[in-house]
């Protein structure tokens, strides 16, 4: 038997809570184009997402380590994919739109400039007087302007629902402005779920590649709480050494609790709240899907830990201090002399300000490409 988008749709309707948005209730596209036959509408944007240049690049894009620091440590894209994991584990305990949710935490980084967030803060500046940089409305901008892929329109048209999840992402560190998306408005469950899910992502990988690497004091990581308690669950005490597969167990461990706690919590929220449909958790004054107040106390030790001990380490802030004036004498040169940009991209000043130009076309560079690119502009013995 082959399921149509017609009877996937009804499957849907049957098996998501009142309150999980389904396919066939979506406000549909910018561009209208005739559904697909066999893919409802939110796996239609997951699917445009994953075969997109701005996504295949994350793979070569920092997230906290830089490419040439170990084959190990986390990317954009591994950071990705583990937040599009934890998205669905938690829509799905939650009665969600799995492939909504997921479509979203795909897209949520496509915008991160290359090293991560100094590469981010050095265009932020450098874009000060020009609108500014942030990623979120970078990887918007993406998914609606710049990525070339279709004849009748520009970006991928995803749905409503999809760009409204990534516009209304938000985590301590982003924040972004949802004009056009009915601002005054909570984002949906499953936006909600897709913010949890990188916080939980990062919070988990961030421990587990600090540890790779060395970065902390034992003595500064037994004062909290958490990893007091993941060390008591595995059965391992700091005066021994940490083997790889007990480093494993506690991150696992660490995930497995945060995706408990989220679960029980939200649950208790929609409940107490009698949230019954989209409209509710729309309407509703604060986010639905939450840590518990207990669980939210101990993530902020561990997140206070992490960048104190880590983001703040040395190795870090010097990675960093370069990330940072790479971007800043690549922004400078094009600046003072376009006729240095490609080809392809100095024809979108026919469309776009030079600055914003410059921007996006650092902005979809990888790390490698961008030190790639800045040794062409720099070293004397390098073709350009």
């Amino acid at each position: 038997m082959i399921y149509k988008r017609e009877k996937l749709e009804e499957i849907e309707q049957m098996a998501l809570a009142p309150y999980g948005l389904k396919s066939a209730d979506s406000r549909g596209r910018v561009y209208p184009e005739a559904e697909s036959a066999s893919r409802p509408a939110f796996v239609r944007d997951r699917d445009r997402i994953i075969h997109t240049t701005a996504f295949r690049r994350l793979e070569y894009k920092t997230q906290v380590f830089v490419y040439y620091e170990g084959d190990h440590y986390r990317t954009r894209l591994t950071h990705t994919l583990e937040v599009a994991q934890l998205g669905r584990s938690l829509a799905r305990g939650l009665g969600c739109n799995e492939e909504l949710t997921e479509a979203i935490c795909l897209a949520h980084d496509l915008g991160h400039p290359p090293f991560g967030h100094a590469g981010e803060y050095a265009l932020n500046r450098l874009m000060a007087d020009h609108g500014g940089f942030n990623h979120n409305t970078q990887s918007y901008r993406i998914v609606t302007k710049l990525e070339e892929r279709y004849p009748n329109f520009p970006g991928l048209n995803l749905t409503y629902e999809t760009r409204e999840g990534m516009i209304k992402h938000e985590t301590d560190y982003d924040k972004s402005d949802a004009e056009g998306y009915e601002p005054g408005k909570r984002a949906s469950l499953e936006a909600q779920i897709s913010n949890l899910a990188d916080e939980i992502a990062y919070n988990a990988h961030d421990l587990d590649d600090g540890l790779r690497a060395g970065m902390f004091e034992m003595a500064a990581l037994d004062k909290l709480t958490l990893w007091q308690e993941l060390k008591e669950v595995v059965g391992w005490q700091s005066e021994r050494p940490l083997p790889n597969i007990t480093r494993h167990e506690l991150i696992r461990e660490l995930i497995g609790q945060s995706v408990t706690d989220v679960l029980a919590q939200t649950s208790q929220n929609l409940t107490e709240n009698q949230i019954d449909s989209v409209e509710k958790v729309q309407n509703h004054p604060v986010n639905l899907v939450s840590y518990s107040p207990e669980f939210k106390t101990k993530v902020r030790q561990l997140k206070k830990f992490l960048l104190d001990s880590m983001y703040h380490h040395y190795r870090l802030i010097r990675m960093q201090t370069k990330a940072e004036r790479f971007i800043s004498e690549l922004f400078q040169a094009y600046a003072q002399e376009p006729n240095m940009l490609p080809t392809g991209t100095k024809k979108k000043l026919d469309e776009a300000p030079l600055h914003r130009v410059i921007t996006d076309y650092i902005a979809g560079m990888t790390d490698r490409y961008a030190l790639d690119e800045w040794e062409k502009l720099y070293d004397p013995y390098r073709r350009a």
